[in-house]
């Protein structure tokens, strides 16, 4: 009895070498494209036929568990944001098409392998004429229309300004979402392709043929789809913002989505004879630009409210008759609004209230405390999620890792919380300067930065720091290996980075920090439209009171935004920044933002080409 060939290309590691950092679809691509160098044929006999057939049959459903654990990572679901979009409607008829029969395909492929049934040569044959000639459900025609909606039609410009128009309705970046959709219908031409270079393979054990032409024109014809689809991806990607930020809720809820810095800098009603020992009334509002409150005179209206414990700055004098409505005792808040004689009202007018006059109106100044601790990511993990939180009175970020692995996965269920130090300030072995900062008049500027890694670093650890006396903020990057998803060296290579610049910087205009102002800024929860954000990376803000007429300075804005902001799927983060948002008339909100590793230059295509393949007389005899 003659002998089976099987030839098997055999490639030499070190060209993998320079493919190593391929995105895993793109090397799942180049692994099925190895597939079909392996020129099969049987010299003599049924049984020898049969046993080639089993062993193509047993090569691609191996392949196929590739596919299906590839599949897992890349669901529609992560979508939804491009529902309504036309072009992806075409694509997706075209994908189902090809899916199903893949489904078809999977399920007669197992029946082989995985139950013995014998092999209908004639199922195979009449399949691969479906495959390449059918009218409806032909693979080959409708990767040619993918593709010309993708090339043709823009199919990732459209989604690309879907997912900016879209972006309070999911959870990733535009660029990641573009990411995405390029793996999502690169897997559904994988299988199209899978399928076509399968029935390749069977028709020449079959008809005892090369199918050479053939082979090489749809090789072609597939080099150019995949080479132009890179290129669309890849310039949409360019262009795609990688932040991810949350929009407003669609209720607000405090201490939930939101944190206000309570009493840091509010407005307070004073007595000139409050403000001075000898209990005169003889200054100037300039004599009492920065002071404290020195006691309560007669018990007139200073003993109805609370006392200023900090500093009293900013003063503004008012000859007039006023009405006080004080706020509740539990609240936060020390008036509701006061109303001059002359009808000029600070704060939003209710009934009720005191009436005094010859009073000045200051701001009282207490402090707010943030930890500068780092939070940083263990020794196996990369950093996934973050919020502001507060516990103890003490503003924390807290993070979520996940462990990273090869070619920028996050391996499942792996996403857990970084606990969050539970100390106070009155602890023992806790300093000022060290295990907290301090917010104060003086000491109130937040700077407003993106800060991304360089390429091959990831994000795994973030923290506030004083520089001078503004609160920076900083991000820990750490190198990684692409294809493995190791961390390289954490401990040595690590280093922490930030944006130094101050709005001084040596006199380089280009360097300096510009403030961020805020006109006029009301409580941020009490404005109906989203806020969005409005500040610059290379920027500024003061924390300070509301506007005195909207709300009678009795609020501290911006306000802290503490929903997580968490990638969906779970996606490397290559940076973070802290921002701005809000709107006209808005104190707005001080927020985090991620910014997605950028996978564009990992999306490459290298496809092998055909070998020459000996004719059944060149293969000697055994």
């Amino acid at each position: 009895m003659g002998k089976l060939w099987i030839l098997l290309l055999i490639f030499c590691t070190s060209s993998w070498a320079m493919k190593d950092n391929f995105s895993a679809v793109d090397k799942l691509r180049y692994d099925l494209l190895l597939l079909q160098n392996l020129p099969i044929h049987s010299r003599s006999g049924r049984d020898d036929k049969n046993d080639a057939y089993f062993k193509v049959f047993e090569i691609y459903d191996k392949f196929s568990e590739k596919i299906t654990n590839e599949h897992l990572n890349t669901g529609k679901r992560h979508l939804n944001s491009l529902n309504s979009l036309r072009l992806w409607a075409l694509v997706q008829k075209d994908m189902n098409i090809i899916e199903g029969m893949y489904s078809n395909y999977l399920q007669k492929l197992h029946a082989v392998t995985q139950t013995f049934e014998p092999i209908n040569i004639e199922y195979w044959n009449n399949f691969a004429d479906v495959v390449f000639t059918h009218p409806n459900v032909s693979i080959s025609a409708a990767l040619e229309r993918i593709s010309d909606v993708i090339i043709q039609q823009n199919l990732f410009i459209d989604a690309y300004k879907e997912a900016i128009a879209q972006i309070c309705d999911e959870q990733q970046s535009p660029q990641q979402l573009l990411y995405n959709l390029y793996n999502i219908i690169a897997m559904t031409e994988i299988r199209g392709f899978m399928m076509m270079q399968f029935s390749y393979t069977i028709l020449r054990l079959h008809k005892n043929g090369t199918f050479h032409d053939e082979r090489l024109k749809t090789l072609d014809d597939y080099k150019t789809r995949v080479s132009e689809t890179l290129r669309a991806v890849r310039t949409a990607m360019a262009f795609a913002p990688r932040d991810l930020w949350r929009c407003d809720p669609d209720k607000h809820v405090e201490d939930v989505t939101y944190t206000e810095l309570k009493q840091l800098f509010q407005g307070y009603i004073v007595n000139e004879v409050d403000l001075n020992p000898s209990k005169s009334c003889r200054e100037n509002c300039a004599y009492y630009s920065y002071s404290n409150v020195q006691g309560c005179f007669d018990n007139l209206f200073c003993a109805k409210q609370r006392k200023c414990n900090g500093k009293v700055l900013n003063c503004q004098y008012f000859d007039s008759d006023m009405w006080i409505c004080p706020s509740d005792i539990n609240s936060n808040r020390r008036y509701e609004y006061v109303e001059y004689e002359d009808g000029r009202v600070f704060g939003k007018k209710g009934i009720g209230g005191d009436g005094y006059s010859g009073i000045a109106a200051t701001v009282c100044v207490t402090v707010m405390i943030i930890t500068p601790a780092p939070i940083v990511t263990s020794i196996y993990e990369t950093l996934l999620l973050m919020l502001l939180t507060t516990i103890n009175q003490i503003i924390h970020v807290q993070i979520q890792e996940g462990k990273l692995t090869e070619r920028g996965r996050i391996e499942e269920n792996s996403a857990s919380w970084k606990p969050v130090d539970n100390y106070t300030i009155r602890d023992r072995g806790v300093n000022n300067g060290e295990d907290y900062h301090t917010l104060s008049w003086e000491k109130r500027a937040i700077d407003l930065d993106d800060l991304t890694a360089p390429d091959e670093h990831i994000l795994t650890g973030v923290r506030f720091r004083m520089v001078g006396s503004h609160l920076n903020f900083e991000v820990r990057i750490t190198p990684f290996n692409y294809s493995s998803g190791l961390l390289i060296r954490p401990f040595e290579k690590s280093q922490w980075t930030g944006n130094l610049n101050t709005e001084v910087s040596n006199g380089n205009s280009e360097q300096k920090r510009r403030e961020l102002v805020i006109s006029n800024p009301d409580v941020p929860i009490r404005i109906r439209q989203p806020s969005s954000p409005d500040s610059l990376s290379n920027q500024f803000l003061n924390f300070g009171p509301t506007d005195l007429d909207k709300d009678a300075a009795q609020s501290t804005i911006p306000f802290l935004d503490t929903q997580p902001v968490i990638t969906n799927p779970p996606f490397p983060l290559a940076g973070a920044g802290i921002y701005h948002k809000g709107r006209s008339g808005s104190g707005g909100y001080i927020a985090l933002k991620a910014i997605t590793y950028d996978f564009k230059d990992h999306l490459r295509a290298d496809v092998p080409s055909i070998p020459a393949i000996l004719e059944l007389n060149q293969i000697p005899a055994q």
